[in-house]
Order: structure tokens, then C-alpha cells, then sequence
């Protein structure tokens, strides 16, 4: 596990998340699939560095868009849920699938761990690729509604990467949206000395959004929805919280430290 560097390695900063969290807070978030998997995560340290809010951030992310993506696959009778750059995500798990068709796209080398450790599931397909390159697109209808998800992604790319690959992917898909997580430029610079801290020096952030508003013009698509991370989490587990947590927690709500923007494209 540990001869994963760089951006790949990220992979088990979420899973620690997940773990941690289905353990210390299942009344807000479960992940019966992460805890199986919890003998993957050689590097204990994650954890050690890690406090309560980073834990909680990673898992909050989850947490939400679990519930956006559960309410477009309720709204539509048959779709694709699109993960690009999906690494160990469990959400398939979680979810009420119905009669949507999940897609996991990431590189070669990161689908290969994954059909390791994760069985293919029904109505699932693992496709590797580079998101950017788009080959990904053939692997599926593209005129069914789909949902494309890019979690934690698109921070280690620039922002002109980022409106190049929405301007391609509307040209291709006749009814999408998409939804990704993004910070602003405080978040940024946080997010960079939390990964730095948990051993990894080679997977910098770049990308942030300080207006969402601004972004979904400069892409020219409808803004759905942009939603802090935390509310929830705080009203469920006010009692229970650090108060180191709930004070970050409120602060990065209230300055849009961290988001998640929903898009029609």
C-alpha cells in the first residue's frame, strides 16, 4: 500500500475518514463497506495526524453527496451516476440504486486496487481512463440523465483544465449535471498542510472557487445548488462534537471554506 505516492495515495486519506467516522458517529454517517476494508490502511499515521475536523470534512463531503446523488436518482427513472477519479469510494454501497447504472472511472493503475479489493457490483462498470481525455464518455449512453460526481478531483488541476473539460462534457452529454467539491483560497492553503502532515508532499491543490455564482457564468451552465458541508452534521451531533470541531465547522460554513457545487450542463 505505502508505494502509493503522490495523488494516488490520497486514496486512503478518505478511507481513514470513512472509518473513523462510521465508528465514532454512525447515527450521521455508515459505511459497512469502508470497515471492511479497514485492514487496507498500512499507514496508521493518517490517522494519528488527522483531528477531529479533517475527519469530519472528508466524511461530510460523502455525507452530502450521498444525498444529492440519491435525490437525482429518485427524480429519474433510469440514469448513469458517473464517478470520475472514484479511487476507494464506497458510495455504490450506500445508496439506493434502483434502476441508475454506475460508472467508476479512474487510471489504470488505481481501477487495478480496486478490482483487488472491491467486487464489481450489478449495474456497475469500472472503466480506466483519464477523466480529461474523455474516453470514458464511450463507455456509456450519453443520452440517458446523468449525474457525474468529481469528488475531491479536481483541487489538483488549474482552473482553465477544469472549464475546458465542463465546456467538452456538454458537448457530449444531452441532459447532465454535475456536482464536485471545491474550496476557496483559504481552503486551499489548509487542505495543502493537512495532506503535507499526513506524510504526503507531492499532491499539492491548485484549483478553488471563491464565488460559485462567478464559476457557473465563466462555464455558462445553470447553478443548481452550492451547500456548505456542515450543517447537518452540526445539528446532529452538536452534543458530541469537539468544540475545536464545531467552531472550524461553523466558520468554514459561514466563509465557504468548503462546498459543493451542482451544475446543469
Amino acid at each position: 500500500m505505502n508505494d502509493y505516492e503522490g495523488v494516488e495515495d490520497t486514496l486512503f486519506i478518505p478511507l481513514t475518514a470513512r472509518v473513523n467516522i462510521s465508528k465514532k458517529f454512525p447515527e450521521y454517517f455508515y459505511d459497512e463497506k469502508a470497515l471492511e476494508m479497514e485492514d487496507l490502511i498500512k499507514n496508521k499515521s493518517i490517522e494519528k495526524k488527522s483531528s477531529e475536523y479533517t475527519l469530519m470534512a472528508s466524511v461530510a463531503r460523502n455525507y452530502n453527496l450521498d444525498k444529492m446523488t440519491q435525490k437525482f436518482i429518485d427524480k429519474n427513472e433510469k440514469c448513469n451516476i458517473v464517478n470520475l477519479g472514484v479511487g476507494l469510494e464506497t458510495s455504490y454501497f450506500r445508496l439506493d440504486r434502483k434502476n441508475s447504472l454506475f460508472y467508476e472511472v479512474d487510471l489504470s493503475e488505481v481501477i487495478n486496487l480496486r478490482q483487488k479489493y472491491i467486487a464489481v457490483g450489478e449495474n456497475e462498470k469500472y472503466i480506466k481512463g483519464d477523466l480529461f481525455e474523455l474516453n470514458w464518455c464511450n463507455e456509456l449512453d450519453t443520452t440517458l440523465p446523468t449525474l457525474i460526481i468529481v469528488s475531491g478531483v479536481f483541487q489538483y488541476f488549474h482552473e482553465s483544465e477544469i472549464v475546458l473539460f465542463i465546456e467538452n462534457i456538454k458537448n457530449i452529454f444531452e441532459n447532465a449535471e454535475l456536482i464536485f467539491d471545491a474550496t476557496n483560497k483559504f481552503g486551499i492553503k489548509y487542505s495543502n498542510f493537512y495532506v503535507k502532515r499526513t506524510g504526503n508532499h507531492s499532491a499539492l491543490m491548485y484549483f478553488y472557487i471563491q464565488d460559485p455564482k462567478e464559476f457557473a457564468k465563466k462555464v455558462n451552465c445553470e447553478l443548481i445548488e452550492y451547500r456548505g458541508f456542515y450543517k447537518d452534521a452540526l445539528n446532529m451531533l452538536s452534543k458530541k462534537l469537539g468544540i475545536y470541531s464545531k467552531i472550524s465547522m461553523k466558520i468554514a460554513d459561514k466563509k465557504k471554506n468548503a462546498m459543493i457545487i451542482h451544475l446543469k450542463l
